[in-house]
């Protein structure tokens, strides 16, 4: 329970103090995913990795970590890029095919226009025998529109406009263009029937053990999920 508390504290200054929410976030992933492969001398794909965040962490624990973000100006919304970090897009990930032992995302496939896509080159990847992490915000999670929370549960246009009134400025992460609605049936439901892999694990990532139940429970989990991880192992 205190690290779903620690984790939750973390998420409240994600816009205010983002080196703090994502470095607990990468020390919290690296242990996650450390439950189900060994890090130390792997090669880790982390497809959306916007500046770095996760680059020491990942490192730290020995891994050799190669980042990829589509967007410039994120690359370098800490200044120079993060050494190693590759420009391209997740839907069409410019890595030849079984390169890596971990294809690592967090929090950017509601961002995707073609989310299955994406899902698809990170299977394409990754080595027979190796991992595949994502992990997502839901639609219809209290997260789900993001900075326009929770007024997207009225639509995610309505809660766009109403952000535009309310700030003068438009939504970082604009409905339709770069945030669309994921729920956590869809991701099972593909999940489940990849050919190319096998499901490890599914879990609402900031929730703590005992509460994994509620994602068996359709309806319910979209709402109270708030990230769904998806742990898969590639056939």
């Amino acid at each position: 329970m205190s690290r779903s508390v620690a984790l939750f504290r973390a998420f409240l200054v994600e816009q205010t103090d983002p080196d703090h929410f994502y470095g607990v976030l990468a020390a919290d992933s690296v242990r996650q995913l450390g439950e189900h492969v060994r890090l130390d001398g792997a090669q880790v794909l982390d497809v959306g990795g916007g500046p770095g965040y996760f680059a020491e962490a990942f490192r730290g624990a020995g891994a050799r970590y190669v980042g990829l973000e589509p967007d410039a100006g994120e690359m370098v919304a800490r200044g120079e890029p993060e050494p190693g970090t590759v420009r391209g897009s997740g839907e069409a990930l410019p890595v030849r095919t079984a390169a890596v032992d971990v294809c690592y995302s967090s929090n950017v496939l509601e961002h995707v226009r073609s989310p299955w896509s994406m899902t698809a080159e990170m299977v394409r990847v990754t080595r027979p025998g190796g991992t595949i992490f994502l992990s997502f915000t839901p639609w219809w999670s209290p997260h789900g529109g993001h900075e326009t929370a929770p007024w997207h549960y009225l639509g995610g246009h309505r809660a766009a406009r109403r952000y535009r009134r309310r700030t003068g400025r438009e939504p970082k992460n604009r409905f339709g263009t770069s945030l669309f609605p994921v729920s956590i049936g869809a991701a099972l439901r593909w999940a489940r029937n990849c050919p190319d892999v096998d499901v490890v694990a599914a879990y609402p990532r900031y929730h703590p053990w005992w509460a994994r139940w509620v994602l068996a429970v359709p309806g319910l989990r979209e709402v109270v999920s708030w990230n769904l991880v998806v742990v898969m192992r590639r056939r």
